[in-house]
């Protein structure tokens, strides 16, 4: 497996990048590949500095960088040299298997869904990340910012990808799906998650369990909780915050250190046709291991190729329905 690195991207490139990617070798097989894209010269003063043989990894070269502050579609167009755009034209002709970067996550979007490709079906695809369980276990919440705005067939899908996501990469059998609401009764909400709710209720393609609200996020009351982009970046956010207090007032334990970003590395792009991953932009040299390692097991997992199927066959039965 190939999988490429974007070692401009983030606040701390290109040393926590290249960091990263030498922890990540360790833990990679001999058949695994890692793409460094950005400058050579950096590149190989690092791996040198660091007493590294070159030969461990594969180099592809480029000294544009689209910027935290660019416009995603203006630079994405316009920076055809970019480590983000090199790396989707790699993508795109398949020279690498994966590819992941903590840099402009507007430039990554756009790449993905103009590279890459959205999955025929999907109406828009959505990022995800995991909330840590009291139990051990871990939920997955999607959408975490991608789609501020959506319709309740959008979050209906988003059940369908996040059910697949914890079932394939996750091996979660037969996940219980929540939708993210002010109140655990059905009438409870905005137009929009009163909607939501009835498409859920009466699908046989999710294992709907109901509404869950916010003080039971950690509960394990379900494995895939959907909810708007927009919510869904005040909760991760709002997180990460509370996080941070407590680290530095020393108030962590076991449980706690799971909220730590960098063990998770970053958050696939689902629902387009290739294995995209985008890290934190103050992602460590942890993280961005994590991260590798992440788009790893997404690309391992075939699971842009299961979401695919899913929706054939889910538009199949929709033609059955109305002849």
């Amino acid at each position: 497996m190939r999988v490429a690195l974007d070692i401009m991207g983030g606040d701390f490139a290109p040393e926590a990048a290249l960091q990263g990617a030498l922890l990540t070798r360790k833990e990679l097989s001999p058949s695994d590949d890692i793409v460094l894209i950005g400058d050579k010269d950096i590149i190989t003063e690092f791996l040198k500095r660091e007493q590294v043989d070159p030969a461990g990894f594969d180099i592809v070269h480029s000294t544009e960088v689209i910027e935290m502050g660019d416009q995603p579609i203006k630079s994405f167009t316009k920076k055809q040299n970019s480590s983000i755009s090199l790396g989707f034209k790699l993508l795109k002709s398949k020279e690498i298997d994966a590819f992941a970067s903590a840099g402009n996550s507007g430039a990554m979007l756009v790449g993905s869904i103009y590279s890459a490709n959205t999955i025929p079906g999907v109406i828009r695809p959505c990022t995800t990340t995991l909330m840590p369980q009291e139990n051990g276990a871990v939920t997955i919440l999607l959408d975490i910012g991608t789609n501020p705005d959506v319709k309740p067939d959008v979050l209906f899908q988003f059940a369908i990808i996040g059910s697949l996501y914890a079932n394939h990469v996750y091996k979660i059998k037969k996940p219980r799906v929540g939708l993210l609401n002010i109140g655990e009764e059905e009438e409870k909400g905005n137009i929009l998650c009163q909607t939501t709710f009835n498409l859920l209720k009466e699908s046989e393609d999710v294992n709907f369990i109901g509404n869950v609200e916010s003080r039971d996020l950690f509960k394990n009351k379900a494995d895939v909780i959907v909810c708007d982009g927009f919510t869904g970046n005040v909760v991760i956010k709002l997180i990460e915050a509370m996080y941070r207090m407590m680290a530095k007032r020393n108030l962590t334990d076991d449980f706690f250190n799971r909220f730590n970003y960098e063990q998770y590395g970053g958050s696939p792009i689902l629902g387009i046709n290739s294995t995209v991953v985008i890290g934190h932009g103050i992602s460590n040299a942890v993280a961005i291991k994590n991260m590798l390692l992440l788009a790893k097991d997404v690309q391992e997992a075939k699971l842009s190729s299961k979401i695919k199927r899913s929706f054939q066959k889910y538009a199949e039965k929709q033609v059955g329905k109305n002849l």
